[in-house]
């Protein structure tokens, strides 16, 4: 028990420590925007290009790996969709909107840091592959659903779904790092190792700059909205999706490596992007920011569960 504990409690108490500067006023709300909008858009975008560019993929690839993790992935926005659609009636567009907290889960400032505390940074391969269709699996379901969803509300023509999709899939900072990353991969680029190095440094700071800053997001929300919902929420995520990762992931055979990535990754709370997705639309913002808050609060207890139960 021990040893879990060093594994996780060092994450969230970084989590932690962000929440309290917020909460005493030591950082103001200003700050905490402005350091999340560093790791957003600078810091971890840089941490998926380096770890994309240098990733071996035709080593690493494992096609099972992405299936055990995305169809957890889809079941729970399906999960989430349905139900809040046809057990807690909220309209499609929230129904969208809650089943992206259900699909996205915090795979970067979490699911590394957790991994890499538990197994090592050598661990992170399969990990990396699983982030690298992260953002573009997750904002293109929930894009387009609710993109759907809006033109059927609308009666605005179909045509237009494809663009409105492409350009808000584009537009995202975490997408564009992947795929320079990719493209860097693909064409075997080399740096000079002077920006490699200032590359590294600035990679360095991602991830505990992320959940410092991810506690004073976390301290803004105030437990608001449908408790039901919320609680939903929570099940789909942190039981649901590693409960499917983990059955495929059996049937399919999957390396220990890769099977500790995919489950401890699906075991995740929803991140952050989920509420920024809700506020984008302006659906579901108090559930979705109540549910980030609860689930990583509940995911300190199901995060050491899944880690005990694992190879």
């Amino acid at each position: 028990m021990q040893a879990l504990l060093d594994v996780i409690l060092p994450v969230f108490l970084v989590i932690g420590a962000g929440y309290l500067a917020t909460w005493r006023g030591w950082i103001s709300e200003t700050g905490v925007d402005g350091l999340m909008a560093f790791t957003q858009n600078i810091a971890v975008p840089a941490l998926l290009f380096r770890a994309i560019w240098t990733l071996e993929l035709g080593a690493e690839f494992n096609p099972w790996l992405l299936v055990s993790f995305y169809t957890g992935s889809a079941c729970g926005f399906a999960a989430g969709l349905l139900g809040a659609r046809h057990l807690f009636g909220r309209d499609w567009e929230d129904s969208v909107a809650i089943g992206f907290c259900c699909l996205f889960a915090n795979s970067v400032m979490i699911g590394l840091a957790i991994t890499e505390r538990a197994y090592g940074a050598d661990a992170l391969q399969a990990n990396y592959v699983i982030v690298a269709l992260h953002s573009p699996f997750c904002y293109g379901i929930g894009i387009t659903a609710m993109e759907i969803a809006r033109a059927r509300a609308s009666g605005a023509p179909a045509a237009t779904l494809p663009a409105k999709v492409g350009g808000a899939m584009f537009r995202n900072a975490l997408v564009i790092g992947i795929g320079l990353g990719l493209v860097a991969n693909l064409l075997n680029l080399s740096l000079p190792e002077t920006v490699t190095d200032a590359l590294d440094m600035l990679v360095r700071t991602a991830l505990p700059a992320a959940l410092f800053g991810m506690g004073g997001v976390l301290c803004r929300y105030r437990p608001q909205g449908d408790g039901r919902v919320i609680a939903y929420i929570c099940a789909v995520s942190l039981l649901l999706h590693p409960t499917i990762t983990w059955t495929l992931g059996s049937l399919t055979g999957l390396s220990v490596a890769e099977f500790r990535s995919a489950v401890l990754t699906a075991a995740m709370a929803p991140g952050i992007n989920t509420y920024v997705f809700a506020n984008m639309y302006g659906r579901a913002k108090r559930v979705a920011a109540s549910g980030v808050l609860f689930a990583t609060a509940l995911s300190v207890l199901t995060a050491w569960v899944w880690l005990s139960l694992l190879p």
